[in-house]
């Protein structure tokens, strides 16, 4: 490779944020557009605008564009499909043709949860709580993640043992399909969203919708530093964190790995992660009435200084090898963590577009 810069964008439903790159994962040069435009043609422009203008900054050296957008999308051809928020995208538009024609440099487009997660796992969740593990004096060590960002709408993506999850059609990990605790004909976008907050705060409060607070609101009044209803606001995180928690325990028993959350509602955690973790760690029930453990590991919240000392416990057990003056440790207690992002939403999307990029 001839540099290591990568040009990335975050794509907003707001402003369009451009961002520079290096191989250190520091944002060397940033430039901001607003996101509405009336056309696919007036919304390639602000894409060219900016890359451009980032190119320039950076001495025109920067050897790929990499960036997530959201989908219906065939990731691998780079193209988006019909929008519902983008109408103008219809019967699909060729993002990564267009971009590559103009810059002649390698485009590549992903889904925000799948960058995020990717970000995470090479450089966030992942390596700190093994660096803790390792400290600690803790053989265990973690290579698969699961991550969730909840936001305007809920995102999802796996990483197994480094490597992104994409899916023979660009569609793994898509979690915001998953069937909703609270009603099944519904999907968990409707609760776990900014729409789905304010829809069961204003359910539980009694209010319309054109009245409801905003999710940052409805966790102030939850907390008691802002007035409202603050019952319906405790009720309103509780039924979050249940229907986050069974979403979260179904795709968990497939990937069997740490959990992190990202997303602007994941800064309301401390109100939604007990119910998550209750939901996770609850019990199934046979036909004969006996009870079982939902999940074949245990889930702690890594944000609670209890769950998490809990996590880090070395449970590990030497056991004899008969016939021979040789041990061997087993783990007796399979566990899982639960974390918030520490990198922040952003950033770890930045650093996953850049890693992918990398290894293309």
């Amino acid at each position: 490779m001839k540099n290591d810069i990568i040009l990335t964008l975050d794509a907003g439903g707001t402003n369009l944020v451009f961002n520079a790159i290096d191989s250190h994962y520091d944002i060397i040069s940033s430039k901001v557009i607003t996101a509405p435009s009336e056309s696919i043609e007036e919304f390639i422009e602000k894409l060219i605008t900016g890359f451009g203008d980032l190119n320039k900054s950076t001495g025109n050296i920067a050897r790929a564009i990499s960036f997530c957008f959201p989908g219906p999308a065939d990731y691998a051809k780079g193209i988006i499909g019909d929008l519902e928020n983008l109408p103008f995208f219809k019967g699909g538009v060729p993002l990564k043709n267009i971009l590559e024609e103009k810059f002649r440099i390698p485009v590549f487009i992903n889904n925000d949860g799948d960058l995020f997660t990717l970000g995470e796992a090479i450089s966030g969740i992942i390596p700190e709580i093994n660096k803790e593990l390792a400290e600690k004096g803790n053989s265990r060590i973690y290579k698969n993640l699961l991550g969730i960002t909840l936001g305007t709408g809920t995102g999802g993506g796996i990483v197994i043992d480094g490597k992104l999850l994409i899916g023979d059609n660009s569609a793994g990990a898509e979690i915001n399909r998953s069937n909703n605790f609270m009603d099944s004909s519904m999907s968990i976008e409707e609760t776990l969203s900014i729409r789905g907050v304010k829809t069961l705060y204003s359910n539980n409060s009694g209010i319309s919708m054109d009245e409801c607070p905003e999710p940052g609101d409805i966790f102030k009044i939850a907390g008691g530093t802002v007035n409202g209803n603050k019952n319906a606001a405790i009720e309103t995180w509780k039924l979050f964190g249940t229907v986050l928690g069974h979403s979260l325990a179904n795709a968990v028993t497939l990937v069997d790995g740490l959990i992190v959350i990202g997303g602007g509602l994941s800064g309301a955690y401390t109100m939604f992660m007990p119910t998550v973790i209750e939901a996770m760690n609850g019990k199934f029930t046979r036909i004969d009435g006996h009870k079982f453990q939902r999940l074949e590991v245990y889930a702690y919240n890594l944000e609670d200084p209890e769950g998490y000392n809990n996590f880090m416990k070395n449970e590990d057990v030497e056991l004899s090898i008969f016939g021979s003056t040789k041990t061997i440790t087993y783990s007796p207690v399979k566990k899982i963590g639960i974390g918030v992002s520490k990198l922040g939403t952003s950033k770890a999307v930045a650093i996953g577009a850049f890693a992918y990029a990398s290894t293309q």
